[in-house]
């Protein structure tokens, strides 16, 4: 498994370095993609502020509405977005993966020429880092209850549908029916989560909101079975 310096400019970045990042530690190449949104007005006022050294904040690349790709810090280097966290039960997600921003202040759509061009970063990572697509993470998977980007209106089902996010099995397609709501408890829930990467130790509530925002964002009230569905295990369904 390699990366190559700059490899961003093979898909049209355009390059824009920030003096935020530093090398990876431990030896460790990217082995996820962790998604943001900038929650700024503008990809400008975002691409200053991941650039200014006294924010100490980066990221690999950010992708403004129009599709427009900048590439702030090499692959092969630790850039500085993910912050505290955890995923699978591993800590500084910053030396484990490649980090991209989008433009998106984190209550409207986003953009289809941004959606293409992430489809096209995200293979293209992927495959040259050998990162499988159930890396392919959000903020808020890692860090549940500090953060929420890329937030509800994320189309993460448009990415597992290109083979670029993880995919979630769908009941009716197998001619199967979810388990019994009062099958439909905690423990059972936040085990099953762990087995797919949440394993930061957080509250059941924080843990609750954080799968939600990624499969069921329009979900509200208490932990029911419908919440298990995107969890995967063969048990769940009758």
């Amino acid at each position: 498994m390699s990366g190559t310096d700059r490899a961003g400019d093979e898909a049209g970045a355009i390059w824009h370095p920030s003096p935020n990042f530093g090398p990876r530690r431990d030896g460790l190449t990217p082995a996820f993609v962790v998604l943001h949104y900038t929650a700024m007005e503008t990809a400008e006022a975002a691409l200053q502020r991941l650039c200014d050294p006294a924010v100490e904040v980066s990221a690999h690349y950010l992708i403004g509405q129009d599709g427009t790709l900048w590439q702030m810090v090499e692959e092969a280097q630790r850039a500085w977005h993910a912050g505290a966290g955890e995923w699978c039960g591993l800590e500084d997600l910053n030396s484990r993966s490649i980090g991209i921003e989008l433009d998106n202040r984190g209550d409207h759509p986003f953009s289809e020429p941004q959606m293409a061009r992430l489809e096209q970063l995200l293979g293209d990572i992927l495959r040259r880092w050998e990162i499988a697509p159930e890396a392919v993470i959000g903020h808020s998977d890692m860090a549940p209850g500090r953060k929420c980007d890329p937030g509800a209106r994320f189309d993460w089902a448009r990415l597992a549908r290109q083979g670029l996010a993880r995919q979630v099995a769908q009941a009716e397609a197998a001619g199967q029916s979810l388990m019994e709501s009062e099958s439909a408890d905690m423990a059972r829930f936040r085990a099953y989560a762990r087995d797919i990467g949440y394993t930061a130790p957080v509250e059941d509530e924080t843990l609750l909101a954080a799968v939600r925002l990624r499969y069921r964002p329009q979900a509200r009230g208490a932990l029911c079975a419908e919440d298990f569905a995107p969890l995967g295990q063969a048990d769940l369904w009758v």
